[in-house]
């Protein structure tokens, strides 16, 4: 019998929904992390968040553990990488299998913690229900009917990994990780369908939130490279949470001043019809 769940994964539609849009240091909305649904029920969680609030935003949205069994994880940073401990724990509780997909730093990392902090009936399953796939610069891997291929985003402060997905439609998504754009990916950026691109605060704020010493960009700084790399659609993420209540109109605004296509700027929970 299919559930609410299933019956909403398979509408036909491609999706995504933001599971959290702030950086960090976010207390007002959860850190960055959001599932990639495709029209034929595929579901791929990228990233999970910093604790165990990536379990409160799954209830939000009724997404199951078993709905899903495959989680991209970019890099090893807190707000990235520490939710993926709670999505593996409640993975094996519910006996669940899932496929982890990320380089070897945070591979390794999450292993050792899983071996050390979890009951060890549990933590003896890593390998078996839960298991750890390494991934390398231009590799492709599919979930479902997602066609994915990852790059390395040449990150100056820790290794880190976008990728790009070829939607069923034939649409193609480009993710491009946390921090700002390095020329040497732009043969999976360009052209895109969508672009996924942090955008720490507007520009106009720059000298409040100092998005340039913390490696971001600003809204603007997404904008122009949009336009620049002929996108058609812009989703911004991973922003400063100060500003929400004014955040997706005035983020909206700027971005515009520089970008011709449709601008997302989603809040938590969100979902975004592909």
């Amino acid at each position: 019998m299919q559930t609410n769940r299933d019956k909403q994964l398979n509408t036909g539609k491609n999706f995504i929904e933001m599971l959290g849009t702030g950086d960090a240091h976010a207390t007002r909305c959860y850190n960055t992390c959001f599932t990639l649904c495709s029209s034929g029920g595929a579901v791929l969680m990228v990233d999970a968040g910093g604790g165990n609030g990536i379990l409160h935003q799954m209830e939000k949205v009724n997404l199951k553990f078993a709905d899903f069994h495959d989680i991209f994880v970019t890099h090893a940073h807190t707000d990235h990488l520490l939710g993926v401990v709670w999505v593996i724990r409640r993975t094996l509780e519910e006996k669940q299998s899932l496929r982890v997909w990320s380089h070897k730093k945070v591979l390794d990392l999450l292993t050792h913690i899983c071996r050390q902090i979890l009951p060890s009936k549990e933590a003896e399953e890593i390998g078996r229900l839960v298991t750890m796939h390494e991934i390398e610069d231009g590799d492709c891997f599919e979930v479902g009917d997602l066609r994915l291929q990852c790059f390395d985003i040449h990150s100056s402060k820790e290794r880190q990994f976008g990728f790009t997905a070829l939607l069923p439609d034939g649409q193609r998504l480009c993710c491009l990780g946390d921090e700002p754009f390095c020329p040497q990916c732009r043969q999976y950026a360009e052209g895109a369908d969508w672009l996924m691109s942090e955008a720490f605060c507007l520009y106009e704020d720059r000298d409040r939130f100092l998005p340039y010493e913390k490696h971001h960009s600003t809204v603007l700084d997404a904008a122009r490279l949009a336009e620049r790399l002929h996108v058609r659609n812009l989703i911004l993420y991973h922003t400063e949470d100060r500003t929400l209540e004014v955040r997706k109109e005035r983020y909206s605004a700027e971005a515009k001043k520089a970008f011709g296509g449709q601008v997302w700027v989603p809040d938590d929970l969100e979902r975004i019809a592909l």
